[in-house]
């Protein structure tokens, strides 16, 4: 089993191909006796691409998530797009047999999409995606210090945003049979805080009755 995300978004189908290109970014220059040398460098940032289907009509019996409307993916990568902030992107496999492969978990931000309509393909749209890795920065300042013009400067490098220190939100994957009281018991001992649950995910719950396996939901 594949189950792809974009921060909390799940896609409705399993792509069914994942292409991953990490870029060189080593240089060959011509020496003047006509041999050539490498310059060789750190890579370049990876690049992922795959196409995603938006089914039209209702859910596959094969649907990672509950159906819902082509236009709900389709606004929520517009929006992934105007933010011009990085995101989580997650492959996750299994086996058969239920037993954890290797996951994909990269920070990214969103390049491009291309929303295709062809009719050979029934109603169902297409949307090609590409993904751009994205690598935190640290922003350093350096002061010197100098006692008295004998002796030898000294410099201290200080940092000022470490991006990598960020705290992360807590999530959580409906499994079947799950209701926010039963989460909320069994991570706050106490059934009664699914309000809590409620209220930090009333984005994407239309009523605290109403979740589905798959959904993934913020812990406050």
């Amino acid at each position: 089993m594949y189950r792809f995300q974009f921060g909390r978004l799940v896609l409705p189908v399993t792509p069914s191909k994942l292409t991953v290109k990490i870029k060189g970014n080593n240089k060959t220059l011509s020496l003047v006796n006509e041999r050539e040398m490498s310059i060789l460098r750190a890579p370049g940032l990876t690049e992922i691409t795959f196409d995603a289907v938006l089914p039209m009509l209702g859910r596959y019996p094969f649907s990672a998530v509950s159906y819902r409307c082509p236009d709900y993916y389709l606004n929520a990568f517009e929006k992934l797009m105007l933010a011009k902030k990085p995101f989580q992107f997650s492959v996750i496999r299994k086996a058969p047999d239920g037993k954890e492969l290797f996951d994909t978990d990269m920070k990214v931000s969103l390049e491009s999409y291309t929303i295709t309509e062809d009719a050979n393909q029934g109603l169902d749209l297409t949307v090609s995606i590409t993904l751009k890795q994205y690598i935190e920065y640290t922003t350093k300042t350096k002061s010197v210090i100098q006692p008295n013009e004998e002796s030898e400067p000294t410099i201290i490098e200080e940092n000022i945003r470490d991006a990598s220190s960020a705290p992360k939100e807590k999530t959580y994957m409906v499994k079947p049979g799950d209701c926010l009281w039963t989460i909320a018991k069994k991570y706050y001992n106490d059934g009664a805080q699914y309000k809590e649950i409620y209220e930090a995910n009333k984005d994407k719950l239309k009523s605290p009755n109403l979740i589905y396996p798959g959904q993934e939901l913020i812990l406050p």
